[in-house]
């Protein structure tokens, strides 16, 4: 940065420069959420767990998305053995929190398994 003899002028530009870096850090965290992928390796839970605490990051970086979303980006990233799952959860009539996701994804991988 360069040299200020205004102190005003210099926490302004100290501003300016955080602001950019939130929407570094905003882009780089929403860039992995949409490209992660459960790679069957370790607990689906932890995977899930994983893809919230991206969120929680995203929302206080003032990017708000809600649990749906979240829930059907989980749903998006599993791989081809959970088709039937994926389509057993498009079919209901009703909507499932993270937590009954969660659920649902440890039962599902332990059929798998």
């Amino acid at each position: 940065m360069p040299e200020e003899e205004n102190a005003k002028k210099f926490l302004s530009q100290i501003a300016d420069r955080f602001i950019d870096s939130k929407k570094v850090k905003t882009s780089t965290i929403l860039s992995k959420l949409v490209s992660i992928r459960y790679k069957d390796k370790g607990e689906i839970r932890e995977y899930i767990m994983k893809m919230s605490n991206l969120v929680t990051r995203l929302r206080a970086l003032k990017l708000e998305l809600s649990n749906n979303i979240l829930v059907h980006l989980v749903l998006i990233s599993l791989p081809a053995q959970f088709s039937p799952f994926k389509i057993s959860y498009n079919t209901q009539k009703e909507k499932w929190s993270l937590n009954v996701l969660i659920s649902q994804c440890v039962q599902g991988e332990e059929r798998l398994k």
